[in-house]
């Protein structure tokens, strides 16, 4: 008899509130409800806006107040108040490379192997709502919620190592990466490539993109206290980069890794290979791109460039 399919269960980082369902994972307990960023993961996105106590704006400040947007006005936009910009942290799977097609057939050909959802192969919403951007837990517990966890994450090895075949023959980035790449080091910011992928699959695509000797770190969601959408990846990125958050910037294709760097007070941009715009707009997106050779994108990185300008002139 095969397996059926459960809808989504989408989560939100990190404060719980009812109801709670106990699960166990690897011999633990752990609580899962509905969660929301912590208080102190907002504080840097809160120290933004200004009270009538504060202290006079410093010459930072009035460049950042002064960035115009769509409408006219000269308010603070999340992406100009990066500058001066420290570091770009990115995602991989569907951010770097389009490799959702790759794991989509992965699953499929395993699934059908199996009998998975009575012979039915799974089609693109299921995969987008289920495994994209998931960590290996909650995507063996999506798919498989009779089984014991570790058999799940059995498959979900065995599928990994599927899909580093196919990746090694048919993976491709996505389209203008190597113009941002390319910018990113023309400005000598610091770098990340922050993933739920495990790490063998992370250096396979990281190497085959031709970046090995671009991200100065690779953040491995397993390897950390939770990964996404808990902000806990992106937290320890920069960390390990040794910069803040109010001057950092994340390109992200999920709802789940949007949710992670928002919690972490980290502005993200949205990069809309395969999922729905509606729901990176949702998890919090601060700016909406179809590849990295969208025209708004190379607007809100010139609108950075010049707003440097002037502060390394010392001219506002």
């Amino acid at each position: 008899m095969g397996h059926k399919i459960r809808g989504d269960e989408t989560q939100i980082p990190w404060i719980e509130t009812p109801p709670y369902k106990t699960t166990s994972t690897h011999g633990r307990n752990e609580r899962r409800g509905h969660r929301f960023p912590k208080k102190s993961h907002l504080s840097a996105v809160s120290s933004r806006v200004r009270s009538p106590l504060s202290p006079p704006p410093t010459r930072i400040d009035r460049v950042l107040m002064a960035a115009p947007t769509p409408n006219g006005n000269p308010t603070v936009s999340s992406l100009t108040t990066t500058v001066p910009v420290e570091a770009v942290l990115f995602d991989i799977d569907g951010t770097l490379c389009d490799s959702d097609p790759l794991h989509h057939v992965a699953f499929q050909e395993m699934l059908l192997e199996i009998g998975y959802n009575n012979g039915v192969p799974i089609d693109d919403e299921f995969f987008i709502k289920n495994i994209a951007g998931r960590s290996d837990v909650e995507a063996a517990q999506n798919l498989f919620p009779d089984w014991e966890l570790e058999k799940g994450l059995k498959f979900l090895e065995e599928k990994e190592a599927k899909y580093r075949s196919l990746a090694k023959e048919r993976l491709e980035p996505v389209k203008g990466l190597g113009k941002v790449v390319q910018w990113v080091k023309d400005h000598g910011y610091k770098c990340a490539a922050v993933t739920n992928a495990p790490r063998i699959n992370a250096e396979l695509m990281i190497s085959l993109l031709g970046l090995s000797d671009f991200f100065q770190a690779v953040i491995v969601g397993g390897e950390c206290e939770k990964p996404k959408p808990a902000p806990y990846p992106y937290l320890k990125a920069i960390k390990e980069l040794q910069v803040s958050a109010e001057h950092t910037f994340i390109f992200e294709d999920s709802a789940s890794g949007i949710r992670a760097g928002v919690a972490a007070g980290i502005p993200v941009i949205g990069v809309a290979t395969r999922n729905p715009e509606k729901s990176l707009l949702e998890a919090g997106a601060t700016l909406l791109i179809k590849d990295y050779e969208d025209p708004k994108l190379w607007a809100a990185l010139e609108e950075i460039d010049g707003m440097e300008a002037k502060l390394k002139k010392g001219s506002v």
